[in-house]
């Protein structure tokens, strides 16, 4: 893996804004940046494709793992929760089964495991349109580890024979940025590739309709019976009408599932370690500060949110924010670079298998701010 840099295309904002990307810059800095790109090797993308593949079955088994043995309250889930994501992991209901491990390549070029986004991972659209037309016109002949768009096209057209009648209904926040909303517009274009009906609401669209026949419906009062959502289920199970979820009457069928709570919970990172102790593509994770170099992390933080960086026993970074409560501990994964440019690896995977790339660099912890970086295969 390189780091190379060269001079922004003119005109980007335009070129990218015209792609859906509206969010490129933050306060005059840009998020997508142009000014540098990484390069791997055909070899490194294939150990990284294979350690998300493997890091994929880690989780399977920790999922189960954790079912059977009942672990769900050392993540935090509350109790009404259990009985549901219990009986989602048994009958594994149509999910889109994506998500983007976060990675870093340790000092030997191993990739580690830094936590896995797999209900409302972002990124997405960077990852899947804008780098890939970017690669098009700059570096026409080279090529790139992305067939994600392709990939959830046929994941939505393979379960779509299983999704009940009527249109896949789409929620988000509404945001100043527009990141939440161009998602999801996204994502509605993904699903109408693949030949589904979609309609879009946000998330205080959603209403309860009580008595026979009722459900979760929309503005017009139709029920909805698919909602795929940009909106986190710890979020979701919080909000006024979330009890509904547990309701009889609920005949929504939920993308993604509801047991992707164990999968989300940085609770799940001990639980992969005390099952696979060793292994290459994990790090050390525990419940209780070790002694050395080690990451604290929120169980339920997003975007580097209330992390802790502890080297040598003294703060090597730190963020603030809103996340409060449990917490776990992660051995720290020195990553090869300086300064601003310490990148993390984002491998999108879907139903287990590996299908692109996005990388992210900024400082040690990466937040929402930190640049997303296009890549080639040199």
């Amino acid at each position: 893996m390189q780091r190379h840099t060269l001079a922004p295309r003119a005109g980007w904002e335009q070129w990218v804004e015209a792609l859906g990307l509206l969010w490129h810059t933050a306060d005059g800095v840009p998020y997508w940046s142009e000014s540098a790109f990484y390069s791997f090797s055909a070899a490194e993308i294939d150990r990284i494709a294979e350690a998300s593949e493997a890091l994929y079955r880690l989780f399977l088994a920790a999922g189960q793992y954790v079912i059977e043995q009942r672990l769900l309250a050392a993540f935090g889930i509350p109790d009404w929760c259990v009985p549901l994501i219990e009986a989602a992991w048994e009958s594994q209901p149509p999910a889109l089964a994506y998500g983007r491990f976060d990675l870093g390549l340790d000092r030997d070029g191993t990739p580690r495991l830094f936590e896995f986004n797999c209900d409302t991972p972002t990124s997405l659209v960077e990852a899947a349109v804008i780098q890939w037309f970017w690669k098009e016109e700059v570096f026409p002949a080279q090529d790139q580890f992305n067939r994600l768009h392709e990939a959830l096209v046929a994941r939505w057209r393979a379960i779509a024979p299983r999704l009940p009648a009527g249109p896949v209904h789409f929620a988000h926040v509404p945001d100043r940025l527009g990141e939440d909303t161009l998602t999801t517009a996204y994502m509605m274009d993904l699903a109408g590739e693949a030949g589904l009906a979609t309609c879009r609401l946000t998330m205080r669209d959603i209403g309860w309709k009580s008595g026979p026949g009722g459900g979760f419906v929309d503005l017009e009062g139709a029920p909805i019976g698919v909602l795929c959502k940009l909106y986190p289920w710890e979020w979701l199970v919080a909000e006024p009408f979330g009890r509904h979820i547990a309701d009889g009457l609920c005949g929504t069928l939920w993308i993604e599932p509801v047991w992707k709570m164990i999968w989300s919970n940085k609770a799940i990172l001990p639980v992969l370690w005390q099952l696979f102790p060793g292994h290459p593509n994990l790090l050390w994770a525990g419940h209780a500060a070790p002694a050395g170099a080690y990451v604290r992390k929120p169980l339920l933080g997003r975007e580097g949110g209330n992390v802790t960086i502890v080297k040598d026993g003294a703060v090597l970074a730190a963020n603030g924010g809103r996340y409060t409560g449990p917490v776990v501990y992660q051995a720290f994964c020195d990553l090869p670079g300086a300064g601003g440019h310490y990148p993390v690896l984002g491998s999108w995977v879907v139903d287990g298998e590996a299908v692109g790339l996005g990388v992210r660099e900024g400082g040690r912890i990466t937040t929402n701010r930190d640049r997303f970086v296009p890549h080639v295969i040199s």
